[in-house]
């Protein structure tokens, strides 16, 4: 689905985004007379990179969210339940998480990292922030929005928010690797100037990639926060456990007569 809507978007719209991107450049003087700049010293072929450039930079952070969502709402519902048929097949499912639940925390999560990636690219110009900090970003979206799905179904809301509580810093951990490994597609982009030229078709192979990497946070989520939760169970299982009285003590008074 967001291969098609992305091929379908670069085919239709992607010359009138670059020239329209160009021509707002061209209105600011500053980008415009670095621009001019370039073509004195005989940078004309970067002076004619920087708007598809920028077109890239703002398609990308879009692709993945909505990658992210579409794979979270379509695909990791049929990977909770196949781990959990196969791993977990005694776990009760208490369905502490209602759709309309899952989809207003997704949004809001969604919403809160797009504003953290909006205000700090300014911060992107510094090359060591820039390599830690988008997948920092894509990380902790990837960890709010995937453990409450995969939870969703097996786990009510007490046990869902002592498990993200209790477990924070490990399923924190998992998101941030897993934005690592979503940040990879992006390196279609740097291997050439040429890529940008054929920028619609690579966008529908960065989506494909995006689809493989959100799958498998998925499958990763789901084994870890229902080992989680099985384990929290067995726990307060073992609680709740009644303590088996002793026996009173046998003494000479209490033995029977011979």
């Amino acid at each position: 689905m967001a291969g098609g809507a992305a091929g379908f978007a670069g085919w239709a719209f992607w010359e009138g985004a670059v020239d329209a991107v160009r021509a707002t450049l061209e209105q600011w003087a500053l980008v415009s007379a670095a621009l001019r700049w370039l073509d004195a010293i005989g940078g004309q072929g970067l002076h004619a990179l920087v708007a598809p450039l920028v077109v890239v930079a703002l398609a990308v952070p879009a692709l993945i969210v909505v990658t992210l969502l579409l794979v979270a709402l379509l695909v990791t519902p049929a990977i909770v339940d196949l781990v959990a048929a196969r791993r977990f097949p005694t776990l009760e499912r208490r369905r502490g998480g209602r759709w309309w639940q899952g989809l207003a925390w997704s949004l809001s999560a969604t919403i809160a990292a797009v504003v953290v990636l909006v205000l700090s690219l300014p911060l992107w110009l510094v090359p060591l922030v820039a390599l830690v900090l988008p997948p920092l970003i894509w990380g902790w979206l990837t960890y709010r929005v995937y453990t409450f799905d995969v939870l969703a179904a097996h786990a009510d809301a007490d046990e869902r928010r002592r498990i993200m509580a209790e477990q924070r810093w490990q399923l924190l951990a998992i998101g941030v690797i897993c934005g690592y490994l979503g940040a990879a597609p992006t390196l279609l982009w740097a291997v050439s100037a040429a890529t940008l030229i054929l920028a619609p078709v690579l966008i529908v192979a960065s989506v494909w990639l995006y689809t493989l990497v959100f799958a498998f946070a998925s499958a990763w989520f789901a084994h870890f926060a229902l080992d989680a939760l099985e384990r929290l169970r067995r726990e307060a299982s073992a609680v709740d456990l009644p303590v088996a009285e002793a026996p009173p003590p046998v003494t000479l008074d209490t033995l029977p007569p011979p």
